[in-house]
């Protein structure tokens, strides 16, 4: 990739702001299909590269998400919103192994609406997406291959919690909500 310049930001006040990276289909305005899915191929190689060389390789993923519902299936708190709403185990986890290696490896295997899921059940706040987390990170610290995968893997765990908690604040309170999920712990 190259930049639009050789300085990779450009000044912003006391700060530096990072300019967009340039891809090489950007210098063809008019990108062919095949051209567009060749780009989005060796992105998704890439970037399924990059997180198997710290150590989030399928069987990573499988045993994480093994070992976070085992988690989730015996708290006290979650437990009961999850088996109220999840019948058949497995196939919740197939579904979640497909989310996260969606999310790390940017594999585009799953389908589905989160937000629209998590809409629906009520009473969830802020100390349900915390404690979430806090069960994440306690299944990412033990399973930890390098902390570099611990961090990277946190950092998306708390981004979907955040986006999650926020969307049902906004919904209840509108853009009064818009930082709902400010409060939440860091792996």
């Amino acid at each position: 990739m190259k930049s639009i310049r050789s300085d990779p930001f450009r000044e912003g006040g006391d700060r530096y702001i990072p300019i967009m990276s340039r891809h090489p289909h950007h210098e063809n305005p008019n990108p062919t299909s095949a051209e567009v899915h060749a780009h989005a191929a060796a992105a998704r190689a890439r970037k399924r590269a990059e997180a198997e060389e710290i150590g989030i390789d399928e069987d990573f993923i499988a045993q994480l998400v093994e070992s976070f519902y085992a988690r989730i299936r015996e708290d006290a708190l979650l437990g009961p919103i999850f088996t109220a709403r999840i019948a058949d185990w497995p196939a919740h986890l197939d579904r979640m192994k497909g989310f996260w290696r969606s999310i790390l490896h940017n594999s585009g295997e799953f389908a589905g609406n989160p937000m629209a899921r998590h809409l629906a059940i009520p009473g969830l706040e802020e100390m349900h997406f915390a404690h979430w987390l806090e069960l994440f990170y306690a299944t990412l610290h033990e399973l930890e291959r390098q902390p570099a995968a611990t961090r990277l893997v946190g950092a998306r765990a708390r981004m979907i919690a955040d986006s999650l908690l926020t969307g049902i604040a906004m919904r209840k309170a509108g853009i009064g909500g818009a930082r709902a999920g400010a409060g939440l712990p860091h792996v």
